[in-house]
């Protein structure tokens, strides 16, 4: 099968991976990608923010499935225009997408389907802020409405930081202030055709820049799956999956159907176990990133059978998708400074004595180079890779994980040392 990813983070990255380890002679392509990407796929110039040049690409090269990676060529519209030409893709329509791209949209369509999450108040002045502050309380958490590449959202109970988050974001439109929910967080992705899911093994992200979860909100500094204290509170990880597919998943696939924006793609759901039960922190439209990088590596039934079935409507007649007992972490390698300003352009030593490592492998980020034959790649961005350990227990794989990325040279750069130590102990 010829497959076309759409992206150049680790996400899609780790989507490649996963596609190329099932041995099936995938011809696989990827634009824009990078470095790391390049090893595993061919990388093609194509604007991926511009619909008719990828359905022309996928065209003319005779591409049987489009897997569109990150939020914004979804939010552009991009799934439309292969479907309108008959092309498979998997990734929601732009209508359905505003479930990501509109903070107030997904907070619509949760009340209209039932879903549990917490109480929201749309903001389009400061004075409007003030208000819900007074009304909600503290900690205060303010959304950006829309895209904000994983930096939108403050939680605070620092009113005067709370104010300058809404005072950046309000000239680009209306925030959402939303009431602070407490508990756990775990996220869960649903593959939907618009009218079936199929729910992946849950995993647990590490938001925050630093140990303790202290520093700056990131797109996320590690993950881990699966998450064996599940079982204390629901008896088992599938009677979770099953709750949040009947309470979650399968109501808002229903509504966004019945409003004729079916959801074809991957929903993510951000959950948070309250103690008055699971509530929605948010939805993605599409595989979250860092959790896909450490959720596809455990996953046993082929990808592609299960995107291919998806973006043709066929997931009724889909198992439900199996996954190893191993577990798996990842952890993320930034650049000094991220998240705010991060330094690029340093070089990365090491790579290949990291990846030397059992049960490791290195999933590319932000990376570009060598300027020569031999040389080392560069640092393009914030979040550079990601050093993913599977192992038979957590203690194996957090120990594999931390010594890959021991081997590891990136001026300035930082990591999370903290990543699944409380489900090692």
């Amino acid at each position: 099968m010829k497959i076309l990813v759409l992206g150049s983070g680790a996400r899609e990255h780790a989507i490649i991976l996963a596609l190329k380890a099932e041995g099936a002679g995938h011809e696989l392509f990827c634009s824009p990608g990078n470095a790391g990407i390049a090893a595993d796929a061919t990388l093609v110039a194509v604007d991926q923010l511009d619909g008719r040049a990828v359905t022309a690409y996928a065209n003319e090269h005779s591409i049987d499935l489009v897997v569109i990676g990150p939020e914004a060529p979804l939010v552009a519209g991009v799934a439309d225009a292969l479907r309108e030409r008959g092309i498979p893709v998997f990734g929601p329509g732009k209508a359905a997408a505003q479930l990501e791209g509109s903070k107030a949209f997904a907070k619509r369509v949760m009340d209209a389907a039932g879903v549990p999450t917490g109480r929201a108040v749309r903001a389009a002045s400061i004075a409007d802020v003030e208000g819900a502050f007074d009304e909600l309380g503290a900690p205060y958490v303010v959304k950006a409405d829309g895209l904000a590449a994983g930096k939108g959202v403050v939680v605070t109970s620092d009113r005067a930081e709370a104010l300058a988050h809404a005072e950046h974001y309000l000239p680009a439109g209306p925030v959402l202030i939303e009431e602070f929910l407490s508990g756990p967080e775990v996220s869960l992705f649903f593959l939907s055709d618009g009218d079936t899911v199929r729910a992946l093994s849950p995993a647990q992200d590490f938001k925050r820049a630093f140990d303790g979860d202290e520093g700056p909100n990131t797109g996320g500094m590690g993950a881990y799956s699966p998450l064996p204290w599940l079982a204390e509170q629901f008896g088992s990880e599938r009677e979770f999956v099953d709750l949040v597919t009947e309470q979650v998943a399968m109501p808002v696939i229903r509504q966004l159907d019945a409003e004729g924006t079916p959801f074809i793609g991957l929903l993510y759901a951000g959950l948070i176990l309250t103690p008055a039960g699971v509530k929605v922190i948010e939805f993605n439209a599409r595989f979250g990133d860092p959790e896909t990088q450490i959720v596809l590596p455990r996953l046993r039934t082929p990808l592609s059978q299960l995107l291919l079935a998806a973006a043709s409507g066929n997931l009724e007649g889909q198992p439900q998708p199996e996954f190893s007992d191993d577990v798996a972490i990842t952890v993320v390698l930034a650049s000094e400074g991220y998240p705010e300003a991060p330094q690029t352009g340093r070089q990365i030593a090491g790579l290949a004595d990291a990846a030397s490592v059992e049960g490791v492998r290195i999933v590319h980020a932000a990376t570009a180079g060598p300027d020569a034959p031999g040389g080392d790649l560069v640092a393009t961005g914030g979040r550079v890779l990601n050093v993913v350990a599977v192992g038979s227990d957590f203690a194996t794989a957090r120990t594999r994980a931390y010594d890959a990325m021991g081997r590891i040279d990136l001026d300035g750069a930082h990591y999370r040392r903290d990543i699944a130590a409380a489900v090692a102990e």
